[in-house]
């Protein structure tokens, strides 16, 4: 068994951020574990620009913005262990890995910063009926084919989701020469950011049709179409409103989840509504010295702010290592009205301040978000809009925190009067 005082996995935007944050506070004897073949994660493959706008007040590419990353790391002592495949993580911080240099190896950590992103969900997992022809990819793994194989994966294309990976593969994929039918959302909302709807639809006239899905899947080799149908406020489909579209592609864009197999098996506790870690201010999970940031504790929207958060796992990882102990009474978050989750949900009486993210149900106008301790509100955020594609942040200094006497905080939205 070899020894580190951390080791971080994942070496995508989470994972290097959080190294590098933990190699600032003193730490010196860092391993990042990554199991494809090089660091920077989901991000090699996202050639678009819109990254770093936040970090850097640039606008990057995916690769270029990992890049920043891969090379301040460099410039330390930092170990990265590519092709290397995290099989269990124990409750005492001991990592089982395997990969083509070192065979198998236990390694002890003194700390661990959970950093392994997210994955789509397929359509096994959202059960579309229909043939099983080929063409039928998620927007991710099109991506991949596109973007660094090299492959074109179909010419004439539907896409199920508008969540932000696929309005990007509709516009990549015109651009390439293909013919976008139709993007299709199952809610009455697209799920994506704003900026990319009309950047990657509006720009190209590629029609959202919202409040549909695809009902049936029809080929025999190669598929050769879709039905799409409206579907009700049940979201159940609505006879007689299909719509048939002759294409030899389905991309799937329906939802990410945070991939916490490791998590679950060490037992970590896990919150239902992220598919993350329940995590405190400092995002340090239920077992102690294991921390979790990025798209394995919730699903971000923009790559910056998983960087930040990353930072401060990193930052409290070199604590933790140091002695300090997190202490005090747990106050609890609650999600009230219209907020779906919140992170972290649970903090110490007596931090310093608190940085909430959350994502709303619905969308908002000239709304408000509200913090109460039970019937005494303690905050108030006006926001002209608010979607459930856009994450959400309110900042909590300590002198509201002081004026906690419960042991839970509500998160609610404040409807606009009609």
């Amino acid at each position: 068994m070899t020894n580190y005082e951390l080791v971080v996995i994942g070496g995508g935007p989470a994972g290097l951020a959080a190294a590098l944050a933990a190699w600032e506070q003193g730490v010196r004897d860092v391993l990042i574990l990554e199991r494809d073949s090089q660091a920077g994660g989901i991000l090699n493959q996202c050639i678009h620009n819109g990254f770093g706008l936040h970090r850097f007040q640039e606008e990057l590419t995916g690769p270029e913005y990992a890049g920043r990353f891969i090379e301040l790391v460099k410039q330390t002592d930092i170990q990265i262990r590519t092709d290397t495949m995290v099989l269990e993580l124990t409750e005492d911080r001991v990592l089982h890995t395997v990969s083509p240099q070192h065979g198998y190896e236990a390694i002890q950590a003194g700390a661990v910063v959970l950093a392994m992103g997210c994955r789509e969900r397929t359509r096994g997992a959202i059960s579309i009926p229909g043939a099983r022809c080929s063409g039928i990819f998620t927007a991710g793994a099109a991506q991949r084919f596109m973007n660094i194989e090299g492959y074109m994966v179909g010419k004439r294309v539907v896409i199920l989701g508008s969540g932000d990976i696929g309005l990007i593969m509709a516009r990549r994929m015109t651009l390439e020469g293909a013919k976008v039918l139709a993007c299709v959302e199952l809610m009455p909302y697209s799920g994506g950011l704003t900026r990319n709807i009309v950047q990657c639809l509006n720009d190209f006239d590629i029609p959202l049709y919202l409040s549909h899905t695809v009902t049936d899947v029809r080929g025999k080799d190669r598929l050769e179409q879709v039905v799409v149908s409206r579907v009700d406020e049940r979201r159940n489909p609505i006879p007689g409103t299909e719509m048939v579209f002759d294409c030899d592609t389905l991309l799937l864009s329906v939802g990410l989840l945070p991939e916490n197999e490791l998590s679950r098996q060490a037992g970590i506790e896990i919150d239902p509504r992220t598919n993350g870690p329940v995590v405190w201010e400092n995002r340090e999970c239920s077992i102690p010295g294991v921390f979790a940031c990025g798209n394995v504790l919730h699903v971000h929207d923009l790559v910056d702010y998983v960087s930040a958060e990353s930072e401060q796992a990193g930052r409290a990882a070199a604590a933790y290592l140091r002695g300090v102990r997190t202490e005090g009474e747990e106050i609890s978050l609650k999600n009230g009205n219209g907020v779906g989750y919140t992170v972290p949900q649970r903090f110490h009486r007596g931090a310093e301040a608190l940085e909430l993210f959350f994502r709303v149900r619905n969308i908002y106008h000239n709304a408000a978000i509200r913090v109460t301790d039970g019937e005494k509100q303690i905050a108030r955020f006006k926001r002209e809009h608010m979607a459930p594609g856009e994450m959400e942040n309110i900042k909590l200094p300590k002198v509201l925190l002081d004026r906690i006497s419960g042991d839970a905080l509500t998160v609610e939205i404040e409807e606009a009067a009609q």
